[in-house]
């Protein structure tokens, strides 16, 4: 049965997705199964609500959010199966396009769409909007691309396309449906000047209004139908799973930025692109270049150029081999040289990524460098090639006209498809005024070239009151009748693709409110929430930030219960529940670390006992120590003694500040050792957790690493004062600035001592704590290298290893690893021991979090519950990670023994 979420926090949680756009649902549905997502729309119907499917929220023009049900399909829709070697896909609406790329990436193929979103955009989004992307075009978006289908309609029958007999049970469940597609295609059929209109407007992308292009494509009602669901946005059916024909993935590409004088030059130097087939040409206007400068480890090709008016094109050339590669670029130099432009191509595929993530993050990143107080509207168009020039220029001559001085232009050139984005206070009356005139004028310019109001971004709200003027009035009759015939009670997403208010896109704009300088710059994008582990639990770094803004606008409205409400439940969704990984870091184009805002949280909320984490600071010898001994003490005994101990606490003291007894809690570590040594090459940081948490072998992590080390001749020294010196990241989690201040300057004097004033690195064996040394010692420029990464470097290359002692080897890279950089050196260290190496597609933060895992076990429970699944499936004869607390709370998710990669290697030597 589904979850039914009422709560404040919920509903205004989901509220906010990639739009500028806010409507509040009345309640949000936690969908596990097609029966949940059937009893949704009943209900609905019964009660004349509308209803709205969410995934991953990235839609730009308002067709993610609703009023009435909203469905979250995200969290159990997400089974996946490749078929006749990556060929065909077959995928639930949950899970992203990244995630669907990594499986098939195995068998040398991808999906068809490509969109810039991809990280976060899910394949019910991709197909239900017809998304397409960089390189898709039309011929490879999911409307050519769609083999089958299920789909629930709103009275609730189901069909599956593959079945053999889905035409009949279709035609036998449906009658009135099916007459009125077969009314509509024959019709449509016989009007030889609309068959035109839908033949020149399909030629090019086009997302505005119904895909009626499927009642010329197709004849059956059946075929025709699963066709129209394909950029239907919600409003004709819930998309259960879809089958789709898949490309092959081209493994040689090149790309280039050119940079060109002016927008108009760049705009026509495209078709002669087109002309050389390269496989992507993406425009950057002169703004676009100048934040792009901003990011981080900018490639020098955007980095060096002295940006006036000018504008760029990303160009990419791929090849099944070096020749074909060679022949591509070869073909687009000629191209650009007839517009007196040369390119230098890089096959370096670290520099094609590093092009590439710009482009890919420049909406988040255009949208974050916004003025205070204003929100980011991104709109998208095309325009037929040969009018791009002309177009392009115009409209920027409309951004002048309005005073849209900070718009910026960037998009897919080759497909002439452009999106815009401009920035204002749309709340208010006056921005209001001018976002309707200058919509007025920008329908008017786009359709005299020829075009169509919407290219891949879907017709949303933002677009609706538009498509009878980009169809006219019978095309647009024939969409009023389908719509009618297959939703009579008009409960699905109304107010999406079609609509009665000629102004419904200049309603319910998202109010601007600054909460946080660390957040204020989040445009909502929902990139970050694949990434977080309390994503199927609790908030998300978008949620987190959506709650706090509403927090804000209830305070400043004056309506005090509603902002206690939100700021009682908060404690727990948005603050406790948050296990500060930073991985939302590594997929915000922003760069924007939603653990650092909740730091700050902890802090002024006192979320942890500020004193005794300062007193721990000064005694931390005494305190791992006792700890250890509390936990060896604790293994021998009984279960029921402990767990109604620490649940009698938690009840006290509270739930956020006494741990969870649990029977997989290790006994406690041995204490960290200091052999004397003389002249080292290194200097070896071992880990608290080491010393906490005992490893479950005869040998110690500590004496493991000193085995491999001494087996490669290389001599490592512990400083002395180890035991009471800690990475400081306990304290920082926590917030608890005065803790982590004692503990900094403590350990920042030992090793500035210990590495000769950084002579030496510093080797650390658990990459939580390497990150956490990382940041400590940053000010003092001495170099710390993570275990993994010092074995893959140093180490491995002077042991003779026998050959694989393992079969398999499952690797769970950490949250940290994967941060620093070291994850690489450990799949490569796991190559070493093993035949063959898995790491698994559904990986994530386990969300153990330091002792995050034993006081929310839920949220390990929640986050570890997708690749568990996976790793239990593969079955691996070896399981393995870089950090005790990470390979504690996998073994608890998986019930296999997870130990550290360092361990496997020291027994491969022994």
């Amino acid at each position: 049965m589904s979850q039914v979420l009422t709560r404040e926090v919920h509903r205004r949680a989901y509220a906010h997705d990639a739009s500028h756009y806010l409507l509040y649902p009345q309640e949000v549905w936690i969908a596990r199964d097609l029966t949940d997502v059937a009893a949704a729309m009943r209900s609905a119907t019964e009660r004349g609500l509308p209803v709205t499917f969410r995934a991953g929220g990235t839609s730009l023009s308002g067709q993610g959010v609703g009023e009435g049900i909203l469905i979250d399909v995200r969290r159990s829709f997400t089974r996946i199966r490749a078929h006749d070697e990556g060929r065909r896909v077959q995928v639930e609406p949950g899970l992203t396009v990244r995630h669907v790329n990594a499986v098939l990436a195995r068998h040398g193929y991808s999906l068809g769409p490509d969109p810039a979103s991809e990280i976060a955009a899910t394949i019910g989004g991709v197909v239900a909007n017809n998304s397409s992307g960089m390189a898709c075009g039309v011929a490879n978006n999911a409307y050519h691309l769609l083999e089958s289908a299920v789909f629930v309609l709103p009275s609730g029958t189901v069909i599956d396309t593959s079945e053999a007999d889905a035409e009949d049970r279709f035609r036998q469940t449906e009658p009135k449906i099916c007459a009125a597609l077969e009314d509509i295609r024959d019709r449509l059929r016989a009007d030889e000047d609309a068959a035109a209109v839908i033949a020149r407007q399909f030629a090019m992308k086009n997302t505005m209004g119904y895909g009626l292009n499927a009642f010329l494509d197709y004849s059956s009602p059946l075929d025709i139908f699963t066709h129209l669901l394909v950029g239907s946005e919600g409003t004709l059916a819930f998309i259960a799973e879809v089958t789709m024909h898949t490309v092959p993935r081209h493994p040689q590409r090149a790309a280039a930025l050119v940079v060109f004088d002016t927008l108009d030059a760049a705009a026509r130097a495209i078709p002669a692109l087109i002309e050389a087939r390269v496989h992507t040409a993406e425009l950057m206007d002169a703004r676009s270049l100048r934040v792009a400068q901003g990011f981080a480890n900018v490639p020098d090709a955007i980095h060096t150029v002295d940006v006036a008016e000018h504008c760029a094109l990303l160009i990419e050339c791929r090849g099944s081999d070096e020749d074909e590669l060679g022949g591509a670029v070869e073909a687009a130099q000629r191209a650009l040289a007839e517009h007196g432009v040369t390119a230098d191509f890089s096959r370096d595929d670290e520099t094609c990524a590093a092009l590439w993530n710009v482009r890919k993050g420049l909406y988040a990143a255009c949208a974050g460098a916004r003025a205070a107080g204003t929100t980011a509207l991104l709109e998208d168009v095309v325009v037929p090639v040969e009018s791009l020039a002309d177009a392009t220029r115009e409209l920027s001559e409309l951004f002048d006209r309005f005073g849209y001085d900070d718009a910026v232009i960037f998009g897919h050139a080759k497909d002439g498809n452009l999106h815009f984005m401009i920035t204002d206070d749309f709340t208010a009356e006056a921005a209001r005024e001018r976002l309707a005139d200058f919509t007025d004028g920008m329908v008017e310019t786009i359709l005299r070239h020829g075009g169509n109001l919407k290219a891949e971004h879907g017709t949303g709200r933002a677009m609706a009151p538009f498509v009878k003027a980009q169809y006219g009035e019978t095309l647009y009759g024939l969409m009023r009748e389908l719509k009618d015939a297959i939703d009579p009670a008009g409960i699905l997403n109304p107010g999406v693709i079609l609509t009665t208010r000629a102004d419904s896109h200049l309603t319910d704009f998202k109010d601007p409110i600054a909460i946080h300088p660390v957040v204020d710059r989040c445009v909502e994008c929902g990139y970050c929430e694949p990434k977080c582990p309390s994503k199927a639990l609790t908030l998300t770094p978008r949620t987190r930030i959506a709650v706090l803004r509403e927090i804000a606008a209830a305070e400043t409205r004056g309506d005090k219960p509603m902002a206690k409400d939100l700021i009682d439940a908060y404690e727990y969704q948005g603050v406790e529940t948050c296990a500060v990984d930073g991985m939302c870091e590594t997929a915000c184009p922003l760069d924007i670390n939603t653990g650092d805002l909740v730091r700050d949280l902890r802090t002024a909320q006192g979320a942890a006992w500020p004193a005794a984490w300062s007193l721990a600071s000064r005694g931390w010898r005494v305190f791992t120590r006792a700890g250890s001994v509390g936990l060896s003490v604790a293994a021998k005994l009984p279960d029921a003694l402990l767990r109604g101990a620490t649940t009698l606490g938690r009840a006290i003291l509270g739930r956020d500040r006494i741990p969870q007894w649990s029977r997989d809690i290790p006994a406690g570590g041995t204490p960290r050792r200091r052999p004397p040594v003389a002249n080292p090459d290194a200097i070896y940081f071992p880990s608290c957790l080491g010393a906490m948490f005992d490893s479950g072998r005869t040998t110690s992590l500590q004496e493991d690493l000193e085995l491999l080390s001494a087996t490669a001749g290389i001599t490592l020294a512990v400083p002395d004062g180890i035991d009471a010196a800690c990475c400081g990241t306990p304290w920082s989690s926590k917030g608890m600035t005065r803790g982590y201040d004692a503990m900094k300057n403590r350990v920042a004097a030992m090793l500035e001592a210990a590495t000769r004033g950084g002579q030496l690195p510093v080797i650390c064996d658990a990459s939580s704590c390497t990150e956490g040394l990382m940041k400590l010692l940053a000010e003092l420029g001495i170099r710390v290298i993570d275990a993994p990464q010092f074995l893959h470097e140093h180490v491995l290359p002077r042991l003779d290893l026998p050959a694989a002692a393992l079969d398999s080897l499952t690797l769970h890279p950490t949250c940290s690893s994967t941060r620093i950089g070291s994850a690489e050196a450990a799949r490569a260290v796991g190559q070493a021991l093993a035949r063959e190496v898995h790491v698994p597609d559904a990986w994530g933060c386990c969300a153990f979090a330091g002792d995050r895992g034993l006081l929310h076990p839920e949220l390990t429970a929640s986050a570890t519950r997708a690749e568990a699944a996976e790793v239990r499936a593969l079955g691996s004869q070896a399981h393995a990670s870089a950090n005790r607390t990470c390979e504690i709370g996998m073994s608890r998710a998986t019930g296999k023994p997870y130990v550290g990669i360092v361990q496997l290697l020291a027994d491969a030597v022994r």
